[in-house]
């Protein structure tokens, strides 16, 4: 008799996953979305956006001026708990933010953070692709999230 398949040997969709998603093409010059959203709000309860983002060559320290202006942001949401920005390499970058609820992390889209990700031009000025921004449920957590 087998065993089944553990979850974390499963094959995922690259789509639905976080992270970066393998790209077989260069990146184009032609304008982009600025942005692609995925997952399912869910249930209520904690909640997170994690967000891969991918800078154009030579943009790179334009993005982290980018992370500044969103953290400059979110300091004065009180739904929002939990922000990190990260650096993975030279030229990809991630945030995650945590909420307690889906209606604070929709307040937080309606605000100066979401703003910045609405801005195509700039979007498209400084990101490869789009920035991929995954609803993601909080599980466990050892810090306050939001109010």
């Amino acid at each position: 008799m087998t065993s089944p398949t553990p979850p974390s040997a499963r094959p995922e969709d690259p789509a639905t996953v976080p992270g970066p998603i393998p790209h077989h093409h260069p990146i184009a010059d032609a304008p982009h979305r600025g942005v692609i959203l995925t997952g399912e709000n869910g249930a209520d309860g904690h909640k997170a956006f994690y967000i891969h983002i991918e800078a154009r060559p030579g943009k790179e320290d334009a993005v982290v001026d980018m992370l500044r202006d969103i953290y400059g942001c979110v300091l004065g949401e009180p739904g929002t708990g939990p922000w990190f920005a990260v650096r993975y390499s030279p030229q990809v970058f991630g945030i995650f933010e945590a909420f307690p609820t889906i209606a604070a992390r929709d307040a937080h889209v309606a605000g100066g953070g979401g703003d910045i990700f609405r801005d195509n031009p700039r979007m498209n000025d400084l990101l490869a692709r789009p920035a991929h921004v995954y609803r993601v449920d909080v599980l466990l957590n050892k810090s306050t999230i939001g109010e």
